[in-house]
């Protein structure tokens, strides 16, 4: 039986994906430096130490990552704080997910301060007990320490807890945790790897909140 559930934010909750992608250009245009058209897949739900280790493997050992980082925030903080696209059913799913008293969770790689924008702007910051965002933990996804993080605050075991997730490292991080994982893909492609991963694969949110009132 499930007793907690823990959301991806980007490409899960919200329709952001394609906006991240559009930062990177104006971002290192103002630092000087080349885009490359690999590096928004390749930084895809990384934090803290992870993303810069993708910037130096683009840029070159001695680039200054605080401040790619710094501006590629500040255009996130601009864009974010007016409302984003829900993903079809979120709403329904949670408010069900509430009716049946299951904590919820967010555990995202971006910034609290943006968790809770999106949340505040979306009507739903009141759902959730815990948030747990990309700054507080060491390790980011595919390591599964920020779901760990986010269920021992849910005091839920991670194999009473499901973890929905859109990505590819999101899923390995699910599976590696030993948690339920569910994979909704938003903009990267199931593939054999992820079947072998998850426990089960929705084609939107609708399907999830269908899946759990079935068990």
């Amino acid at each position: 039986m499930v007793k907690g559930v823990i959301f991806d934010l980007d490409g899960l909750m919200f329709d952001t994906e394609p906006m991240w992608t559009t930062f990177w250009r104006p971002t290192l245009e103002s630092l000087g430096l080349p885009y490359y058209e690999e590096l928004p897949d390749a930084f895809r739900g990384t934090a803290g130490e992870s993303s810069r280790r993708v910037l130096r493997s683009f840029y070159g050992e001695n680039v200054d990552t605080d401040a790619i980082l710094q501006r590629f925030n500040d255009c996130a903080r601009k864009a974010f704080s007016r409302p984003v696209p829900k993903k079809p059913g979120l709403d329904e799913l949670i408010h069900w997910l509430s009716e049946q008293n299951i904590p919820m969770a967010v555990a995202s790689s971006s910034a609290r301060e943006v968790i809770e924008r999106h949340l505040v702007n979306g009507g739903l910051e009141t759902y959730f007990q815990v948030i747990v965002s990309g700054h507080e933990v060491t390790c980011s996804k595919p390591d599964p320490e920020i779901f760990l993080l986010a269920a021992k605050k849910l005091n839920v075991k991670p194999e009473e807890c499901l973890v929905l997730e859109d990505s590819h490292n999101g899923v390995r991080a699910g599976n590696r945790g030993g948690f339920i994982t569910i994979m909704v893909p938003d903009l990267l492609p199931v593939t054999d790897e992820m079947r072998r991963l998850y426990t089960a694969e929705c084609r939107n949110l609708s399907e999830v909140l269908e899946l759990l009132k079935s068990f």
